[in-house]
């Protein structure tokens, strides 16, 4: 399996989410987070950028990219509804829903390399079963 620069940037930017958010709860306040409204702003820079990468997956056919469509769309409208209630429950909602759009498309990533090693035949690229 190989992963490209865009998954790895996605996953920064992901992770760049995450941690502030875990340092939020824990401390109450992280450099650049200083309550529930910085933090889904944060979130939905971040987050907008790591789906930037990833557009192309979504739109193809398939259960898998609709989920992600369906998921990083409600990542977007819960990060907007976090920054606008400075809602915590809110706020956490948005989170999970951005590491889930996160891991759908690395899921679609890895089917679709697995997909191309695999020749119709049954056997691999390299010729071997």
């Amino acid at each position: 399996m190989r992963f490209t620069w865009k998954d790895m940037a996605a996953t920064v930017l992901v992770a760049a989410i995450v941690v502030p958010y875990v340092g939020y709860l824990v401390w109450g306040a992280v450099p650049f987070v200083q309550d529930p409204r910085g933090m889904a702003a944060v979130g939905l820079v971040l987050g907008i950028a790591a789906a930037a990468l990833a557009v192309d997956r979504w739109f193809a056919p398939g259960a898998a990219q609709r989920a992600a469509l369906v998921t990083g769309t409600a990542a977007v409208g819960l990060g907007v509804a976090a920054l606008w209630t400075v809602n915590g429950v809110v706020l956490a909602a948005f989170v999970i829903a951005i590491v889930a759009t996160w891991a759908l498309g690395e899921f679609i990533h890895v089917r679709e390399l697995q997909e191309a090693h695999h020749t119709p035949t049954g056997t691999t690229a390299t010729g071997h079963a």
